[in-house]
């Protein structure tokens, strides 16, 4: 049993990093990432909406009906992210405007959703918990590393503070577009070869592993689902 919570709190780190190995959440990611303090502001904001909203669908995933859970989520996660952004408005106004639309945009952010579907709605509030709280801490240490190699060699600082010999040969780009999807692209090979691939798992193929196949009721579409299996595995 121990070993099954500390699994589920751990796996959102590495083995199933919402970011870098389940590739969600890409957008805020690469857009506060040229500031190590934004990068946290974000994080500690994601988390605490994470945890909340993955508790309270827990709680009410017997009396939601499957007919309007999609709307009942984003309508759950939208007031979380409203009070968070209160609060942050509130005591840290700067770092409220140096998120921006981001922050608001949390309501949306795909790891929330997807956890919400995928766990939170099959699970118990405790477990919901672990997983919220495994896949928040998975996705601040992602925007932190990004956001501090982007910093550090973009600005020459760190949260603020100069960094010696970088501080007046600084690399520009790397606060750029460009930087931001290499620095992006450099942390999944790191993690791919950390994990020896094993964190990377092939999608399995069918209407089995179909996120529709409820709505179309695999209806004639069992034979195409097997040829484009069969073209991936190729």
């Amino acid at each position: 049993m121990k070993n099954s919570k500390l699994s589920i709190l751990t796996k959102g780190i590495i083995k199933e990093n919402p970011v870098l190995v389940l590739v969600l959440g890409t957008c805020p990611t690469l857009a506060v990432t040229t500031q190590a303090s934004n990068a946290i502001g974000m994080g500690v904001a994601f988390t605490l909406v994470l945890i909340c909203s993955n508790v309270v669908i827990s709680l009410l995933r017997n009396i939601i009906s499957d007919k309007v859970r999609i709307p009942c989520y984003i309508v759950l996660i939208a007031g979380f992210v409203t009070v968070v952004e209160m609060v942050m408005e509130a005591f840290a106004y700067s770092l409220y405007e140096s998120l921006g639309i981001y922050l608001s945009l949390i309501v949306v952010n795909c790891i929330i959703l997807g956890r919400a579907e995928m766990f939170a709605n099959k699970n118990r509030p405790f477990d919901s918990f672990l997983d919220a709280v495994g896949m928040g801490i998975g996705f601040t240490l992602t925007l932190l590393a990004m956001a501090s190699i982007r910093e550090i060699f973009g600005s020459g600082t760190w949260f603020g503070m100069p960094v010696p010999v970088l501080a007046d040969n600084n690399i520009s780009i790397m606060t750029m577009a460009p930087g931001g999807f290499f620095v992006f692209a450099c942390l999944i090979a790191l993690v791919n070869k950390i994990s020896k691939g094993k964190a990377i798992k092939k999608k399995e193929f069918g209407c089995a592993g179909c996120p529709s196949a409820a709505a179309c009721g695999k209806a004639g579409c069992d034979g195409a689902c097997a040829e484009v299996g069969e073209e991936a595995a190729k």
